[in-house]
């Protein structure tokens, strides 16, 4: 069993359709101070999501001796600027018209830690073109969305309506809904 330590549903559900038992125990990490440290470091947003996916993993893990815990992290990589999720329909919006008409990276990262310390991590990218729309379109868009996916998938579902935004989806769909679970069952199975 592995503790995934992050509530986000859809690893859950990507975590259970790979037959790999996990039990939640949500970080609690306060992301934006951790952003807002490493982009005054000129961090990268690949450099970002793998520590907090480090982070996640490890704040959890002190908790749960010997046990593996499996932390996670995706963000946007627009032209080496970090795009991070919204925290209103507003921000979604301003995203989305960022985005508009332009190709951009996805990056997810994970890590699994034991007893406090990393023991192995693995980042991954997808890039997708998103198609040119108007900004009447990204509302409708926006308007069909629910809030719940809305803020857990920034801005936007792949495996749903999402789809629908990208001219061209190039990477792992995994990867993309945040964890890249081929590289997960690899590295548990070599154990």
């Amino acid at each position: 069993m592995i503790i995934l330590a992050s509530k986000s549903k859809v690893r859950k559900k990507i975590l259970d359709e790979n037959n790999i038992i996990s039990q939640v125990v949500p970080s609690n990490v306060d992301e934006d101070i951790v952003k807002d440290s490493l982009l005054k470091e000129k961090a990268t947003p690949t450099i970002i999501s793998k520590n907090l996916a480090e982070l996640k993993a490890n704040k959890v893990s002190l908790k749960h001796a010997d046990k593996m815990v499996l932390g996670a992290d995706s963000v946007i990589d627009l032209e080496g600027k970090l795009i991070s999720k919204p925290n209103d329909r507003r921000e979604a919006f301003d995203i989305l018209k960022k985005l508009n008409g332009k190709k951009h990276d996805l990056v997810s990262s994970v890590c699994i830690s034991k007893n406090g310390t990393m023991v192995w991590n693995y980042s991954d990218k997808a890039t997708l073109s998103m198609k040119e729309f108007s900004d009447e379109d990204l509302q409708k868009y926006l308007s069909r969305i629910s809030d719940e996916a809305l803020y857990a998938y920034n801005v936007y579902q792949i495996e749903g309506e999402g789809r629908n935004l990208f001219e061209n989806i190039e990477g792992d769909e995994d990867t993309i809904m945040g964890l890249p679970v081929k590289k997960i069952k690899e590295y548990i199975g070599s154990l």
